[in-house]
């Protein structure tokens, strides 16, 4: 049905692809006794660093390796956005599942059930070889043509490169060994093995490389550049990075003396950094929340449609080439979408029917169904999403969601005059099952879905075609920050009013006083399946009760007579032998055998043995 084992590496399209790189000196050290002319298929050390095209593309090939999107979720060994891993750190999340069951590669299934050990497997990033790359770029690019600004410039925006690959470790690992030199073997022994910085440096480092660098990047990048940092995107990665190390402090505890853990007596010092980087970016004027549609619900969709928008700080770009012939199209519409579909699927992510209720009314009010109820008589499905906050409608497809032109049919049986219910064949024309997939939760995910897009062109490896623009910083994102990096300070007035700001463009009643849950319930809402709910239970330390628990679907089942539903609540929809569980020791991952073998100086984290 499709190619798994064909991983296209997609790299530059400045002269050829180029393999590699940072090995080239070592390969013409070895050939340079035999060979005494220079190899028309090597691209030698010498060229790539007196080449400008050639040093701009090496830069560009870091990009390539970073945690975005896909590459978030490594563990099962893939790379690119043509697959389904870059919904992985969702689907381990209390967010959804992964629903196809005959074919699942989705590491949710091995590791959501309580199975993360030793061996890891999970999320995995080990940064280092794309580190070293980058100080070897650090290194080499004063000595290369370019003019003095642009030298600066390039050291700066490798600098947010590297601190961004250290974020993606501490965020994993805790304390790391910050490594800023390009190492060879005759450097000292305690540098070629070094032991784990603690965790609190490592988000020192971070926000330290922020400061240094931001002002050397440009300031605003047109939207067709929106892939490469700006200031206000290093000042996005550390409001996210001192926010997370703010909670840590808050909300963790310190083990391995520092290594992991941040002393509680920090946590305001990284609160205050969060704060005043976020301060920054909202007073800058150069961003705003996407509100140019009257209608609320066209409006939050069209926020993850339109490329450029006014709320995008730092994206992945897409376009709609297929990734498998040279281009950089993804596969969210691919394995996301409603039937019909290429493969006859769809639906491979499908939302737990508790995140459903999270979202609150118009009113304010809460969004929780009364389960008892609702099983009780005949529903429609206006009645039964009845003034929900128009973000639902934006994140979720279900029953009667109109799509393409036609609406949504998740129904599993047809209940009759006699009130039984008929699972098989049809009734007065009326068949016993929808053409959705009704064994799952009855919710799909819509966040981010094209409905122009062509699904039936996937069949021979065509479904990486998705244009997108993935937003990895977004100003929406930035004022949750503020919020809660305001409210853990004391700063309740500033908090109440960056939430209502998210309130206010999502057309539900503003609050009129916050709390800490008002403030996590937010961001639980707003940045719904945009890979943030699985680190923020983390560093919030509820991880161990929310990813805990099992959750539900729903099923309709529709009434012949009057053409409404009954309804019934799906308990244990992940399966009876699937009971999510997230220990204590997964607040970090272990760091694994074979990397504390290849590094004895490395000490496990707690918990792993």
């Amino acid at each position: 049905m499709c190619h798994f084992n064909y991983f296209k590496k997609k790299v530059m399209k400045i002269y050829q692809l180029i393999v590699l790189l940072f090995s080239f000196s070592i390969l013409m050290s070895c050939n340079r006794q035999v060979l005494n002319k220079q190899p028309l298929d090597i691209i030698s050390d010498a060229n790539v660093w007196s080449d400008t095209a050639l040093t701009d593309a090496y830069l560009t090939h870091m990009y390539y390796e970073m945690t975005f999107l896909a590459n978030e979720s490594t563990g099962n060994g893939w790379t690119g956005d043509a697959f389904c891993q870059e919904f992985e750190v969702n689907e381990v999340s209390d967010e959804c599942f992964p629903q196809w069951r005959d074919w699942n590669p989705s590491v949710a299934f091995r590791y959501k059930y309580g199975n993360l050990n030793i061996g890891g497997g999970l999320l995995e990033y080990w940064g280092y070889s794309t580190i070293r790359s980058i100080n070897e770029f650090i290194d080499r690019v004063p000595t290369t043509p370019f003019p003095a600004n642009e030298i600066k410039a390039k050291i700066a925006e490798a600098r947010f490169l590297r601190a961004f690959c250290y974020f993606a470790m501490v965020k994993r690992y805790g304390g790391v060994p910050i490594i800023t030199k390009v190492q060879s073997l005759s450097d000292p022994q305690d540098e070629l093995y070094p032991v784990r910085d603690k965790e609190a440096a490592v988000y020192d480092f971070i926000i330290s490389e922020i400061d240094s660098v931001a002002n050397d990047l440009p300031e605003v990048v047109s939207a067709d550049n929106l892939g490469r940092p700006s200031k206000y995107a290093a000042l996005a990665l550390k409001s996210r990075a001192a926010l997370y190390a703010g909670s840590i402090a808050e909300f963790g505890s310190v083990q391995l003396d520092g290594v992991v853990g941040i002393p509680a007596d920090k946590a305001n010092t990284y609160y205050q950094e969060a704060y005043d980087a976020s301060n920054v970016i909202m007073t800058s004027g150069k961003y705003a929340l996407y509100n140019n549609d009257a209608n609320k619900v066209t409006n939050f969709r069209n926020l993850f449609l339109v490329k450029g928008n006014s709320e995008a700080i730092f994206v992945k770009q897409h376009d709609n080439v297929n990734e498998f012939t040279g281009g950089n199209g993804w596969s969210i519409d691919f394995f996301n979408c409603p039937r019909p579909q290429a493969w006859g699927r769809g639906l491979y992510d499908q939302a737990y029917l508790e995140l459903a209720e999270t979202f609150e009314h118009v009113d304010g009010t809460p969004g929780t169904l009364d389960r008892n109820a609702i099983q009780q008589g005949l529903w429609t499905t206006d009645s039964l999403w009845a003034n929900k906050d128009p973000r639902f409608f934006a994140t979720f497809y279900t029953q009667n969601t109109v799509w393409k032109g036609n609406k949504l049919d998740f129904h599993r049986g047809l209940r009759l005059a006699d009130g039984t219910i008929q699972t098989d064949g049809s009734v007065n024309g009326l068949l016993a099952n929808g053409d959705q997939d009704y064994e799952g939760t009855g919710i799909g995910v819509l966040k981010y879905l094209d409905e122009t897009h062509d699904n039936m062109a996937g069949a021979n490896s065509g479904w990486p075609t998705s244009s997108q623009d993935w937003q990895i910083f977004r100003y929406g994102e930035v004022l949750l920050n503020y919020a809660e990096a305001a409210f853990e300070l004391g700063r309740s007035a500033d908090a109440l009013n960056a939430i209502n700001q998210i309130r206010n463009r999502a057309g539900i009643a503003p609050l009129s006083a916050v709390t800490r849950d008002n403030i996590h319930h937010e961001r639980r809402v707003e940045l719904a399946f945009e890979g943030h709910r699985y680190w923020d239970v983390r560093r919030w330390r509820t991880a161990v009760t929310d990813l805990s628990q099992s959750w539900s679907g729903i099923r309709y089942i529709l009434d012949v007579q009057t053409g409404k539903y009954q309804l019934q609540v799906v308990n244990n929809i992940d399966g009876a032998s699937n009971v999510p569980q997230f220990r204590q020791e997964n607040y970090y991952f272990p760091l694994t055998i074979a990397r504390t073998s290849n590094n004895p100086k490395l000490v496990e984290n707690p918990g792993y043995n």
